[in-house]
């Protein structure tokens, strides 16, 4: 329509009011396919609109939530194909020839409820009583059905009182009268020519009946004395719209026409268990093939359904080869109905799909309608961030958007509506998403809505009951989204979600407090009981566990139960994929502050997957606070010092990591080891390598010994040695099925051998790359490419290379990759021989060791260029300094030959 009356009346304010329609254009196109594949079916040479056997190819189904838009698009395809200078710009010329002429019929099925089927075959009528024509076939057995069901009340008057008042209404009633009068002519009955209509019916129709052979004459359809001798029923009524096809068929080409029927809300037809109107309307759509329907619904149709045989008549993905492309078994191969004479353009296999889910808004497509939906003075009365605030909220629901205008105005009427006002749940989302559904499937919705995502035996247990049947039907409702791929392939669409959720439920079957406390506990625990009842499911299935276990945990406030052992499994693999959970909220000073246990891991286990994102300090801050609060049981709490410790050492903070490792060391947990090999790398790092390696050969698979030896050894500059201990690593990693221990030793082994063999680091390097697809490891990221600068040493491009890392390097705030790049960077610089840059390097190898730790790096550097250090070393190396020192020069010096041999 031009305007909304509710936004007119809602302002004082002249405001512009257009209800703007937009995009659209990919249904336009379906529907314009859909008609040119129609039309050429009929004009081919086998179509027979009296062939009751063929399969249907004459419907086009859109179906969606509540709200998305579909009775604003049969509208507009209406208006549209009744008037072009009515087509929005956007979706361009149609594709059809001029003629025959298409005749669009629209019927809100909405209206019709009470099963006013009556009221649906009568528009079908009264659209056809423009050709100012009699069609004598079915108003024939129209005037019987009339006669009998509704004896002394004229045609007219019940148009008028049905509201069906149109043009042609009047015309109507004459038509009828025409067929009747024609009809008697033709069967010789003396004096009925001119009588009335009531009069005249009853003797055509015993004529009609008497005289079979006549009245196939007259009417040249075979089945009309057949419909005739039926009881005039409402059942017989569904059956004369074959009639109506018959006579559209037979028109001469200058007056053919193609009825376009737009039906509207056919989820009022009724429901799973009284399919009474839905039945008397498939007939309709099977009896009138040369007629395309236009479908929208909340659902998809399932006639293609064999299930349905004895509900409906016609069932089967033969009989709708086009409404069963959701059926897996009808996705096999063609029926030889698909390659009948009525098969459409692409319609060669069944899975051509005419039933198609209406989406929601982009992002681009919210704002054009917020912008055009109110305007004054030519500008959108909504402002450019707010739309944008409620554009995001709406996740693309139209419905959202127009209850949000409302607001707009409600708001506006006293102050100036602010973003938080927007942060709103409407009541009535829940009204229009829970009116169709049986209490059951409601039931189940809500306990639905506490999951991001579900099956079929999830939301079942959830709901607290025994039976799947109504989680089966609500999965079939266009407001849940299915993704096949997911650990569990159902999600219920943003805005109804959180509307019920949410939202103040005033329906007579809400939930109380304790309802949704109840939910929220079997959910949780049906979640645990997923991840320890599927060993096979793996990390993927726990990670997706973690997600909705944690959010479950932390907003209802639950024991942490199965969450612990999950928590400790995630940490064990060092992959740290992710965990999609609320915020904690902000303690004093912008640090956070943990409410319960839930609340605590929740935090512990963002900032441990988070940190391969953030600057170290932010992951010190973040795990300061989980620590401090105490919530967590001893084994989580060592989790978070440990991994505390280890951010701190990242920083240089060598006594508070140092004080961190040695606790959760001595509690003897499960990441005592982990500790243990903690304290070796802080003892390495100050420079005591001989004490490092003593302590190491006590940590084994736990502590990781072969890649903390390997850490010691390559200082030494004994690669070789380094990179077998590397490899060792690696192995151990392989056969406990460690991914991320595995990436990162693969990465260390590259590494250093990046410095001695530069064409075998290439496959190393390769290697790590592909270690890592699929982990979220920083550290290690940034040391396999800081190997490739290792292996690329003394060639032109490098020294940019470096620059670039090492801004990345400094974004991440681990000292070990800074101090790794800038040793890197001396190496290069010592085999370019390029003494500025080199002194360059060793000044920032000397700033990072003035907390005392990487003191050898500094050292090292001096080694590259044959120089001893400036000052006296307290690095205790395990050889002796001058091995050390010679070791590192030869590796300089072979690099420069192999440069100018020309064979690096």
């Amino acid at each position: 329509m031009a305007g909304d009356l509710r936004a007119l009346f809602g302002s004082n304010e002249r405001v512009g009011t257009d209800e703007a329609f937009t995009n659209r254009q990919g249904q336009w196109q379906a529907v314009a396919d859909a008609l040119a594949g129609h039309l050429a079916a009929l004009a081919a040479p086998g179509f027979d609109v009296q062939d009751l056997e063929a399969a249907r190819r004459n419907v086009l189904v859109f179906h969606g939530v509540g709200g998305i838009g579909k009775s604003t698009l049969s509208r507009k395809l209406e208006a549209a194909l009744a008037d072009t200078a009515l087509r929005p710009a956007q979706w361009g010329e149609p594709t059809w020839p001029a003629s025959p002429r298409l005749l669009p019929v629209r019927i809100d099925l909405a209206r019709t409820a009470g099963g006013d089927f009556e009221r649906l075959v009568l528009t079908l009528r009264l659209a056809l009583a423009g050709l100012d024509r009699a069609l004598p076939a079915f108003d024939i057995a129209l005037v019987r059905y009339w006669e009998h069901n509704h004896p002394g009340e004229p045609l007219e008057e019940y148009l008028r009182r049905a509201g069906l008042v149109s043009r042609f209404a009047k015309a109507l009633p004459g038509q009828v009268q025409s067929a009747l009068s024609e009809a008697a002519q033709a069967l010789a009955l003396p004096g009925a020519v001119g009588s009335a209509v009531g009069h005249v019916a009853g003797a055509v129709v015993r004529a009609v009946r008497e005289r079979r052979t006549t009245a196939r004459a007259l009417a040249g359809c075979p089945r009309l004395a057949d419909l005739l001798e039926a009881e005039p029923d409402l059942d017989a009524l569904s059956f004369y719209p074959h009639l109506l096809a018959y006579e559209i068929g037979r028109l001469p080409a200058k007056d053919a026409v193609v009825p376009v029927v737009l039906l509207d809300t056919f989820e009022d037809t009724g429901d799973r268990t009284n399919r009474d109107l839905e039945r008397l309307i498939q007939r309709v759509v099977w009896l009138m093939p040369n007629a395309l329907f236009v479908i929208t619904g909340r659902s998809r149709l399932q006639w293609a359904d064999s299930a349905l045989q004895g509900q409906l008549d016609y069932t089967g993905p033969a009989a709708w080869p086009q409404l069963a492309a959701h059926i897996p078994a009808a996705r096999t191969a063609p029926t030889p109905a698909d390659t009948g004479p009525l098969a459409g353009p692409g319609d060669a296999a069944p899975s051509a799909d005419r039933q198609i889910l209406i989406g929601d808004f982009s992002p681009e497509d919210c704002d054009d309608y917020l912008a055009r939906r109110l305007t004054t003075n030519g500008r959108p009365l909504i402002g450019d961030d707010l739309r944008q605030v409620i554009t995001t909220r709406s996740h693309g629901l139209p419905l959202f958007l127009d209850l949000a205008v409302m607001r707009f105005l409600e708001i506006r009427r006293t102050r100036t509506p602010q973003p938080d006002d927007f942060d709103h749940d409407f009541p009535a989302l829940i009204a229009r998403t829970l009116q169709d559904l049986t209490p059951d499937e409601r039931h189940v919705l809500r306990a639905a809505s506490l999951l991001d995502a579900f099956d079929i035996p999830l939301a079942t247990t959830a709901a607290g009951m025994n039976h799947q049947a109504p989680a089966l039907r609500l999965v079939e409702r266009p407001f849940v989204r299915e993704n096949p791929l997911a650990p569990w392939p159902y999600h219920l669409h943003g805005v109804v979600r959180s509307a019920v959720r949410r939202a103040d439920d005033q329906s007579d079957d809400r939930w109380s407090d304790q309802d949704w406390a109840s939910a929220a506990l079997r959910a949780f625990d049906a979640l645990g009981r997923q991840w320890t009842g599927s060993p096979a499911g793996g990390r993927r299935l726990l990670v997706a566990c973690l997600r909705q276990g944690l959010a479950l945990a932390r907003d209802h406030r639950l024991q942490l139960g199965w969450l612990t052992d999950a928590a400790w499994t995630y940490v064990s693999d060092s992959v740290w994929e992710p965990l999609a959970s609320p915020p904690a909220p902000a303690g004093p000073g912008g640090g956070q502050a943990p409410a319960t246990a839930s609340d605590a891991l929740v935090e512990l286990l963002s900032a441990l997957a988070r940190r391969q994102h953030e600057h170290r300090s932010r992951t010190v801050q973040r795990l300061s606070g989980v620590t401090a609060a105490g919530l967590l049981p001893e084994d989580l709490q060592h989790m978070a010092v440990y991994y505390l410790a280890k951010a701190q050492r990242d920083l240089g903070h060598r006594l508070d990591s140092r004080r961190g490792m040695q606790l959760v060391a001595d509690g003897g947990g499960r990441l005592a080891p982990a500790a243990r090999r903690g304290l070796v790398h802080l003892a390495r790092l100050a420079g005591d390598f001989p004490a490092a390696h003593t302590a190491a050969q006590g940590l084994g698979w736990k502590g990781r010994q072969h890649r903390v030896e390997g850490d010691i050894l390559w200082p030494q500059g004994d690669m070789a040695a380094a990179a077998d201990a590397y490899l060792a690593a690696r192995t151990q990693a392989e056969q406990h099925g460690v991914a991320g221990e595995r990436a990162t030793s693969q990465a260390q082994r590259a590494f250093v051998l990046a410095f001695t063999d530069p064409q075998a680091a290439d496959d190393e390097i390769d290697l790590a790359e592909q270690l890592l697809t699929g982990l979220d490891l920083r550290a290690t990221t940034l040391t396999v490419r800081t190997a490739a600068i290792v292996r690329d040493a003394g060639l032109d491009g490098v020294d940019d290379r470096i620059q670039g890392l090492r801004t990345e390097t400094a974004a991440a705030g681990i000292t070990a990759a800074q101090a790794a790049l800038e040793l890197a960077a001396a190496f290069h610089h010592a085999v370019r021989g390029d003494d500025a840059a080199h002194a360059a390097a060793q000044a920032r190898l000397r700033d990072l060791a003035r907390g005392g730790d990487y003191a050898h790096y500094a050292d090292i550097a001096h080694f590259m260029a044959g120089q001893h250090p400036d000052a006296p070393s307290t690095v205790h190396w395990l050889d002796s300094e001058e091995t050390v020192r010679s070791r590192w020069r030869a590796l300089v010096t072979t690099r420069q030959a192999h440069l100018h041999t020309g064979t690096a």
